[in-house]
């Protein structure tokens, strides 16, 4: 038997960042449409306006264009001062060769934002913050926003949400805490989180000759690397890197690698911030019961890039659920269980790729066909501009890894680059 959401029911939501916020959202838009009179509470404790990482998500902060696209459909526009930066090229740098790969379709915005408000060192005003605007959205929408932690969460024949001196019986839980919290979750809930990696991330100020609309990667420096950007917002410059082994001190080694000291004026005083949040490798088990279900980084979501888009799209499909096929953990099991498996697949692609790209980048004669591959097509129409897609998708999450993966291995792609390894061991 089905357990349906009726008038009046309570819905609660732990976690005020955009995963809670989008489930807020979907939940009540979807409500309206079936005319359904929902209390719809956010338990949110930080401040996102606050300096720094204690009101910050710390994540890098691009938004890809399928997420634009899906606040666009609900109707909500970015005001200019949540966008940072109109991201246009990524430049990736390899040993002494530079290649700007351009957006490959002008309509596809991507963008920066702060989730926070900005730099604990700030210099000057506080940039608007993505997240905040998203949790008035929410309450605009309706939802009841209360400022206090969610101590734990105990099953009552309901959940129960315990925070510091108060009690909230709901009907429906929604857990959107994210990775970089403790999930409250009792053991009666049987949550397990998904397993985790590092990142550490810092911010300084932007040099006035730096663009502000282009990405640069490197790949290489130092050891552990897996992945490493500079990415433009507004007056600052967030440094994220991803790899094995770091620590907050691996800026200062990753801006000495890359001979970048001088350019950005940079010397260990110059870190604004510096954090080193845990990013979510897998799917979460036990994710989903009767009356509750989780979203986000606290259930699935696409590896490595696009987090935001992908809770964006995680919430709604569980919203959708919630409001048209009920409340159970059978209900989830049957229609929530299924997209996100269909994450975890398509982050199954993606490992292959990122495989892929790591046995060409240490390969002299693979990185070098690859390169005068990208630079060929790019005389080409931009329709034509396979390999730059290809590697854009992945930076930036903005399509499905499978969909990048099976373009790279069409014939076409693969003798293409064979051609060019033929070129390279003739010269």
């Amino acid at each position: 038997m089905q357990t349906r959401l009726k008038d009046g029911d309570h819905a609660g939501i732990i976690g005020g960042g955009p995963a809670g916020s989008f489930a807020a959202i979907h939940l009540l838009n979807l409500a309206r449409q079936h005319n359904l009179d929902l209390q719809v509470t956010i338990f949110e404790p930080r401040d996102f306006n606050r300096p720094g990482p204690g009101g910050c998500n710390r994540c890098a902060g691009i938004l890809s264009s399928r997420l634009l696209s899906g606040l666009n459909r609900l109707g909500i526009q970015l005001p200019p001062d949540v966008i940072q930066a109109e991201l246009q090229t990524y430049a990736i740098y390899l040993d002494d060769e530079t290649l700007e790969i351009q957006q490959p379709d002008p309509s596809r915005r991507i963008v920066s934002i702060y989730r926070g408000g900005g730099p604990r060192l700030l210099q000057g005003p506080s940039p608007a913050s993505f997240d905040t605007y998203l949790l008035k959205k929410a309450v605009a929408l309706g939802a009841k926003h209360l400022p206090q932690r969610v101590r734990a969460v105990r099953w009552k024949k309901r959940p129960v949400i315990h925070t510091g001196r108060n009690r909230f019986p709901v009907d429906f839980l929604v857990l959107a805490t994210g990775i970089n919290s403790r999930p409250p979750l009792s053991a009666a809930f049987g949550y397990h989180p998904p397993r985790t990696e590092l990142m550490v991330q810092d911010e300084i100020l932007r040099p006035s000759s730096w663009s502000d609309d282009q990405v640069r990667a490197y790949f290489r420096e130092p050891s552990g690397l897996f992945f490493g950007a500079l990415i433009p917002k507004g007056k600052y410059i967030n440094i994220s890197l991803l790899g094995k082994g770091l620590t907050i001190n691996s800026i200062e080694d990753f801006i000495a690698a890359q001979n970048l000291s001088q350019d950005l004026q940079f010397a260990p005083e110059s870190s604004l911030c510096g954090c080193t949040p845990r990013i979510a490798i897998s799917s979460a088990r036990h994710f989903y019961g009767n009356r509750w279900v989780a979203v986000g980084d606290a259930a699935v979501t696409r590896l490595y890039k696009d987090g935001i888009g992908s809770a964006f799209y995680a919430a709604q499909a569980a919203m959708r659920i919630a409001i048209e096929r009920g409340i159970s953990r059978r209900a989830f099991g049957l229609w929530y269980a299924p997209y996100c498996r269909r994450i975890t697949h398509d982050n199954l692609y993606g490992r292959l790729l990122f495989a892929l790209w790591k046995l060409t980048i240490r390969s002299k004669i693979f990185l070098h066909a690859w390169i005068n591959a990208v630079r060929s097509e790019q005389k080409a129409p931009s329709q034509e501009h396979v390999h730059s897609r290809i590697l854009w998708g992945m930076l930036t999450g903005d399509e499905p890894y499978k969909s990048l993966f099976w373009l790279s291995v069409r014939p076409q792609v693969v003798w293409d680059i064979l051609r060019h390894i033929k070129s390279y061991l003739r010269s």
